[in-house]
């Protein structure tokens, strides 16, 4: 990075700095339409695969130099190391990434599914991180986040997807708990449905992931499907259960 320009910014009063730390929670993500990515492994990576998702990058001042590929579009900015620590919740003490968090567009959920589609209720920022891991590694062509999704580009699930939100193609749902229909073919996981092994999957389908705890409204007209296990634990969790069904569909679909 040496020898490339780079501004300081030194107040917590600064508006830049009122931005950057407004973005630990889904609310100031909303509401400046923007992220902060950390890490030390998952930034570099964010760098060489998805440059076109940033437009910042953070580095406390005096750090020790690093070797990152930041691409001209990227503007780059110091802060001392008392403010750095502000932004950089998870203790990475590594340089962080500011990127682009546009609002997705409403999911036409009257239209049928085109190849796979997630519809997740997930209001655990780690599950639902956990959950875009899985859904970007056994193909999901979109994640539709209903409205009672916590946000995909929040910290934690930034941690837990391991940049996986920035290979996926989002949509936003309505309330999972008001849903009254939705094209088909639909799936979700439920204990008292059909065993998933015995399942055969279509090509394009939505499977549903309710919220934890809650599961997916009864009421919803859904085909509903169950995970064999040993019965030594009453049930999985839905991250677990997710990235199971996921995996039957890759599996079988490819």
């Amino acid at each position: 990075m040496s020898g490339t320009f780079w501004r300081l910014i030194e107040s917590t009063q600064n508006p830049q700095f009122k931005i950057w730390n407004d973005l630990g929670d889904g609310r100031g993500i909303k509401k400046h339409g923007a992220f902060i990515l950390a890490g030390r492994k998952s930034v570099p990576e964010a760098l060489a695969r998805y440059s076109e998702h940033f437009l910042q990058v953070i580095e406390a001042n005096h750090a020790e130099s690093l070797e990152l590929d930041i691409a001209p579009h990227i503007d780059r900015f110091r802060v001392p190391r008392a403010l750095f620590d502000k932004l950089d919740t998870s203790g990475t003490n590594y340089p962080l990434l500011v990127g682009k968090a546009e609002p997705p567009p409403v999911a036409d959920l009257s239209s049928p599914p085109q190849g796979l589609e997630l519809m997740v209720a997930l209001g655990d920022p780690n599950n639902l991180g956990a959950v875009c891991r899985s859904a970007a590694a056994f193909g999901a062509t979109k994640v539709i986040l209903m409205e009672e999704a916590a946000h995909p580009y929040h910290p934690k699930a930034l941690r837990a997807g391991a940049n996986a939100q920035l290979a996926l193609t989002f949509a936003r749902g309505p309330s999972l708990r008001t849903l009254e229909t939705v094209h088909g073919p639909v799936v979700a996981l439920d204990g008292a449905g059909i065993k998933m092994s015995t399942f055969t999957w279509p090509r394009d389908v939505r499977i549903v992931l309710g919220e934890e705890g809650l599961g997916v409204p009864a009421a919803l007209d859904v085909q509903r499907l169950a995970i064999s296990t040993s019965g030594a634990v009453e049930s999985l969790n839905a991250t677990v259960a997710a990235s199971l069904a996921l995996y039957a569909y890759y599996a079988s679909v490819g």
